[in-house]
């Protein structure tokens, strides 16, 4: 069995802070106190995307500064349990998660400091970072409806509100509100329609489920490709991934759908980011800003478009050819730091609704 460097270090900390992912024990001995004391120069990343090309970015980046780039990976909001768990003395420098929603966990759990860097700020675009430089946006992903040709013509396709009209009665498949995706979409709605309405919309899109909800995104498109229903709510990266893929059930499922860009004559379409924040106790905050500038130079941000199929959140990117394919698109421009500030409210309305 393989070791890998992430592996040899997760281990490693989880025995010299002697916590697990949620739940510290008091008088451990912290990786921090062994970063500090040794001559190498390092990163501590801990990080919730689980993806070969990151670490394929991170020893490019070893390679071109001599930082080692340590990562402990996990879920988002265990992480941010950990972090908090561990203090002062907690080894993470970097925190990555995927949703904006989950950064703005992070930020209200207090483990991130504000970053001012010239770099981030002149390349990541102001709606996809929090304003006062607490976290910033790695990569971006379009949330898209896919329908059924057979059944749907494109013109009868315009909005995500449009979804709650009575027209599309038991003919939509999405999935469980508890989903972050879901969440942040709702919240970016409150931010531009307001409670009342978008607590309207999400009862009108209750009605027209054409099953309740279930499963993820790859799922919803292949219930569409089924014939289970005839409009998803999906990532436009999850159906990229199936028309990449040599498995003749996904290929099936790609030829009998299609993609569309929701609200292109209004706001714009939906896009949530992985991003990207460094911690507040950080042991190595120079070599984290580093890291997160490095994140986001051409190269990089080119691997994270090829290799997950994500848009990058530089401009002047080239994407992978199949999202290409997808076309430009107009972009919803709020800014996405409102995902997290509304979630309260989103919770609440989806509650109301009925949506499981």
């Amino acid at each position: 069995m393989k070791i890998t460097r992430r592996q040899l270090w997760g281990i490693a900390l989880s025995l010299s802070v002697g916590i697990t992912a949620c739940q510290s024990q008091p008088g451990s001995q912290s990786g921090a106190d062994q970063s500090s004391d040794s001559s190498e120069q390092v990163i501590n990343l801990y990080s919730a995307r689980h993806y070969d090309i990151d670490e394929q970015l991170y020893e490019e980046f070893t390679a071109e500064t001599g930082i080692q780039v340590n990562i402990l990976e996990g879920n988002p909001d265990e992480l941010i349990e950990r972090i908090n768990s561990e203090g002062a003395q907690s080894p993470a420098d970097v925190f990555v998660a995927v949703d904006a929603g989950r950064l703005w966990r992070a930020q209200e759990a207090d483990i991130l400091q504000p970053v001012d860097s010239e770099v981030l700020n002149s390349k990541v675009p102001e709606n996809l970072r929090e304003p006062s430089g607490l976290w910033f946006g790695l990569t971006t992903r379009a949330r898209l409806l896919v329908y059924n040709p057979e059944n749907v013509q494109p013109s009868e396709l315009s909005t995500y509100e449009d979804l709650a009209d009575p027209k599309w009665e038991g003919r939509v498949c999405v999935r469980s509100s508890s989903n972050e995706y879901n969440q942040s979409l709702v919240g970016s709605m409150v931010e531009s329609d307001g409670v009342e309405a978008t607590e309207n919309w999400a009862r009108g899109l209750v009605a027209n489920f054409a099953r309740q909800p279930e499963g993820g995104d790859t799922d919803q498109i292949k219930a569409v490709a089924a014939g289970q229903c005839d409009v998803a709510i999906v990532n436009h990266y999850y159906w990229a991934r199936l028309a990449k893929s040599d498995d003749p059930g996904d290929q099936d499922a790609v030829s009998k759908t299609a993609l569309f860009f929701p609200n292109q004559e209004g706001r714009g379409t939906h896009i949530n980011i992985s991003g990207m924040g460094l911690v507040k106790t950080a042991p190595n905050p120079e070599n984290g800003i580093a890291f997160m500038e490095f994140l986001v130079s051409p190269e990089a941000q080119k691997v994270f478009a090829d290799g997950n199929n994500e848009y990058p959140v530089v401009t002047g990117i080239d994407v992978d050819p199949v999202v290409a394919e997808l076309g430009e698109f107009k972009v919803d421009e709020v800014n996405v730091a409102s995902y997290g500030r509304n979630n309260s409210k989103v919770n609440e309305i989806i509650d109301r609704a009925g949506w499981q």
